[in-house]
């Protein structure tokens, strides 16, 4: 009996040292309310603060969408100083928990800050907007950036891995649900009985701001860092993206995916309230349309591992790619008026881009095991930020496009808008995401990391770590 216990000790002992454990229910979901709590603040922000900016703060589109591409070219050079920042950080609480911890608070003042309308001149507003903005950005890195990287820390196992993505994915689509429905109506709501608009949002903010606050305290204490680098004498650099992008492919591959996918949702999301506003003249509206961006994850989601296992990585995504492409041909085609319809086909829509987009966050800890068997280093935070400054990007086509072609068909805020800004308004939602998706199947094609391979890549690292212990230990030499 003692040896049986031993043994089944020292084989648990292997298996928490290696990183290859199961994961429990509850730390599941203390690591998926991060993503929650991200999705409450950030959704927010990528799905109304360019409406915010337009019609409720006077900011122009073109002003507003040259102001997302700006913020983003920043990000191309802070996202990998902040992720090399998180590969050399070494605490009691791990890499990655400890900037839960410190950012938590900050992140949710400047979204506040994002919804605030000081009464300053245009340019004063647009100032402010650019320094709110990207300072939101930047914390935002310094959460998600660890945030994305602690699934990898947590777990080696695969199938624990598309788990726990799939309770993370449900848990932000929780947020989306609630984003989507709540803040056009407590903007409202607390807008009229105030009778200040801009009020509305910004206590509607501040009241996501707190929720979300408290949620990814819960994440730091309830998730537990399990996969250790063993320590080495390489150090991890900001240009370390470069060796990454040149010998890992599956990286590069899942990076262009990203951008597409969250430009895709970013562009729908943002432009929803446009066309649901002004083409179907329905704003009373805009909350269901985005409920119903949100329902089908709740019944996806859960079978994602198992649609895994039947379809296959690729298979899965082509479906899903696919499926988003027909619903949108429907709200292209289906004329506004008929409401139902176009509420169905928003449907269908939205249930392909949420398995796509639930799915491939579940890619990324195979790119870190990757990256580690390519180059000798382990770089979650490094690879995580460079996924984040790709998503990020992606999300904020959601304002670059929707600003510069809206500008382009005529529109103008608070009032009947012209056949032509109806038309642009419509090209952007459809035509435009249609496009991307295309460019999203052609880019999949060459993910080149299947289940067999990933398999290799495990075993081969756990060698690896194992021999290093040994000779830290003076077991060989």
């Amino acid at each position: 009996m003692r040896e049986a216990q031993t043994v089944e000790k020292e084989t648990s002992t292997a298996a928490e040292s290696s990183g290859s454990v199961k994961v429990s229910a509850l730390e599941k979901v203390g690591y998926a309310s991060g993503d929650l709590a991200c999705n409450l603040i950030y959704a927010t922000v990528s799905t109304y603060l360019l409406f915010f900016y337009t019609d409720v703060f006077g900011i122009s589109a073109a002003a507003a969408g040259t102001m997302f591409l700006v913020v983003r070219i920043f990000d191309a050079i802070n996202d990998p100083m902040i992720g090399s920042l998180v590969d050399r950080t070494n605490t009691k609480y791990g890499r990655f928990r400890p900037y839960l911890l410190y950012s938590a608070v900050p992140f949710a003042i400047l979204a506040v800050l994002c919804f605030t309308t000081p009464d300053f001149n245009d340019w004063g507003k647009l100032v402010y907007a650019y320094i709110t903005y990207t300072a939101l950005t930047v914390v935002y890195t310094f959460i998600n950036v660890p945030y994305g990287a602690l699934t990898s820390a947590i777990t080696r196992d695969n199938d624990e891995v598309v788990k726990l993505t799939s309770v993370r994915m449900i848990f932000a689509n929780i947020g989306g649900l609630i984003v989507s429905f709540s803040v056009p109506f407590l903007s409202s709501y607390i807008g009229n009985i105030t009778n200040n608009t801009a009020l509305g949002w910004q206590i509607t903010m501040g009241i996501l701001g707190v929720f979300g606050t408290l949620l990814i305290l819960f994440t730091f204490k309830t998730t537990k860092e399990r996969v250790q680098v063993v320590q080495t004498d390489y150090k991890i650099k900001p240009t370390d993206i470069f060796e990454q992008l040149r010998v890992n492919r599956p990286l590069v591959v899942l990076s262009i995916f990203f951008i597409i996918i969250f430009g895709v949702n970013s562009i729908i999301n943002s432009v929803g309230i446009y066309y649901v506003t002004y083409n179907m003249d329905s704003p009373e509206l805009v909350k269901w349309y985005g409920l119903i961006g949100t329902l089908p994850a709740f019944a996806i989601l859960p079978f994602i591992p198992w649609l895994n296992k039947k379809l296959g990585k690729k298979k899965l995504l082509y479906i899903s790619l696919a499926v988003t492409i027909v619903g949108l041909l429907g709200i292209l085609l289906i004329p506004p008026t008929m409401i139902a319809a176009i509420l169905i086909a928003r449907l269908v829509a939205a249930a392909g881009a949420l398995t796509a987009g639930g799915f491939m966050w579940a890619l990324i800890p195979e790119t870190i095991e990757y990256g580690e068997f390519k180059t000798g280093k382990r770089m979650g935070g490094l690879i995580y930020a460079i996924v984040g400054f790709f998503f990020k990007f992606g999300m904020a086509l959601g304002g670059i496009i929707p600003g510069l072609v809206l500008t382009q068909f005529g529109y103008v805020a608070n009032q009947v808008q012209t056949q032509t800004s109806l038309t642009g308004i419509l090209i952007t939602t459809t035509v435009v995401p249609i496009i991307l998706l295309i460019l999203a199947m052609i880019d999949i094609k060459f993910y080149n990391l299947d289940d067999e391979t990933y398999d290799k890549v495990v075993r081969e690292l756990e060698n690896r770590q194992k021999i290093n212990r040994q000779l830290e230990k003076g077991e060989i030499y």
